[in-house]
């Protein structure tokens, strides 16, 4: 029997190709972003892996579409999950950097002062409004006093916790806490702490709600702190890699533990039959971490925290049964400013009340109405590095160098600099790209100074090299 807000898929499937988009979007499918944390580019078995062990999202990335050139809007966590969370490039709004407390600047907001700004409208609050029951499970990071708690920031439920990481087993007398925002929280106020290993409670909390609200559309953001650090793994997982030692062995332990906890999500949408009217989207919150939790993001150079290839270009699927073509690949540069808007328009709101953000709806380019890019220019900045892409061709400018100039296209792994190549270029796009830090909010915290120097050793130890 179908549920309460599932759809006929082939008259809509016809509707997407020859009406406008908004003779579907009463239709309101339940929507599941999933966000994992820190994983390695190479890291997912539907990713090249043969190492990672990840059969729940291979078959997600068999059942949808795959994307080759996947963005977020910022190399560390924080500012990446705002600009997910809003559709605005983040550096609108302030938010230029992690909000970390005891590692800041004396220079602007401290301590728990740090959060998404109060006026800025979130991905619960656009869906709420549509009726969306919304929720988000494991890690917040945007901010950690109570006024920027999700449950006020358009989230019905939250079972997580509020800071950027945390042991993936209970605290106690044996696993001291010394960080109130570690500390787990369900709903606001109450803090508990999990029976079992992080990873699958946050997953199996995730099934109960899907269960208690069958029968209404739903949102959740189910942001996994897997695998950022601590390298904590359980000893039936680490036992499936025998092979490996150290951290890696760790790593793979993890990403096993991640991918079966998605699987735990997406059999519970199959068991209640609303996977054809779900909306599910998998990806991650920036580049592998490869210094600390020894992740790989080949074949692209960089890490986290930079803005080479393997900083910002991350995993991405999506599926829509009877929407998205299975088993295809998207080969444009898309950005998770999209999901905001791609949600918000498939759940039946008005693209006028999107005038503010950045993103745009994705399916008009998926599904091959519109032939172009959703994104013929996109952008980055963090302090005086900054970031255009422009078609094929990415300019970086850095603080302690000449900028450098890459087609992507031809150079994924970022290797040969054109710059003395095509000096008009560089000029060119070296303007727009200031024409558009012109637009931007002055950061309202920052990092104490020492650390921006060491992104810049990260970096330069994980690029690739001509052979």
């Amino acid at each position: 029997m179908k549920k309460a807000n599932e759809y006929t898929l082939t008259p809509i499937f016809l509707l997407l190709l020859f009406a406008p988009f908004a003779s579907f979007s009463q239709q309101k499918p339940n929507i599941v972003l999933i966000i994992s944390d820190d994983a390695g580019y190479a890291d997912l078995g539907f990713q090249g892996s043969n190492v990672m062990k990840t059969p729940n999202l291979d078959r997600l990335a068999q059942q949808g579409m795959k994307f080759q050139q996947a963005y977020i809007t910022a190399a560390v966590c924080g500012p990446s999950r705002a600009g997910i969370l809003t559709g605005r490039y983040q550096q609108r709004f302030g938010f230029e950097e992690n909000n970390v407390p005891g590692y800041m600047s004396q220079s602007g907001l401290m301590g728990d002062e740090m959060g998404l700004p109060l006026d800025q409208k979130t991905m619960g609050d656009y869906l709420k409004e549509l009726g969306y029951k919304t929720a988000i499970f494991g890690k917040w990071h945007q901010g950690n006093a109570d006024r920027y708690h999700p449950t006020k920031r358009g989230f019905d439920e939250f079972y997580g916790f509020r800071g950027g990481a945390r042991s993936y087993f209970p605290f106690d007398d044996n696993n001291l806490n010394n960080r109130p925002e570690d500390r787990l929280e369900l709903g606001f106020g109450k803090f508990v702490e999990p029976e079992e290993y992080l990873t699958d409670d946050l997953a199996k909390e995730t099934a109960r709600f899907i269960e208690k609200n069958q029968d209404t559309a739903f949102f959740i953001m189910l942001a996994f702190n897997a695998v950022h650090t601590p390298m904590d793994a359980t000893e039936d997982d680490l036992a499936e890699f025998s092979d490996l030692t150290g951290k890696r062995q760790k790593l793979a332990a993890m990403t096993l533990a991640l991918d079966r906890a998605c699987g735990g999500v997406l059999d519970k949408l199959t068991e209640l039959e609303l996977e054809e009217n779900t909306i599910v989207v998998f990806t991650n919150d920036n580049g592998g971490p490869s210094d600390t939790n020894v992740s790989v993001n080949d074949p692209l150079s960089g890490t986290k925290a930079n803005h080479l290839e393997g900083g910002i270009r991350v995993p991405f699927l999506l599926r829509w049964s009877g929407v998205i073509p299975e088993n295809s690949v998207y080969e444009y540069p898309i950005s998770t400013l999209n999901l905001l808007p791609t949600f918000y328009l498939a759940g039946g709101g008005n693209i006028d009340s999107l005038a503010e953000i950045d993103g745009v709806d994705l399916l008009p380019y998926l599904l091959g109405q519109n032939p172009e890019r959703p994104h013929p220019v996109l952008y980055w900045k963090k302090e005086n590095r900054g970031v255009i892409r422009e078609g094929d061709w990415k300019l970086i400018r850095f603080p302690d160098r000449p900028a450098e100039l890459y087609n992507i296209k031809n150079d994924i792994s970022e290797i040969d600099n054109l710059a003395a190549t095509y000096p008009d270029r560089v000029r060119e796009m070296y303007k727009k790209l200031f024409d558009w830090e012109l637009t931007l909010e002055r950061p309202l915290w920052q990092l104490q100074r020492k650390y921006e120097g060491a992104a810049m050793k990260r970096m330069d130890n994980y690029r690739k090299q001509k052979n």
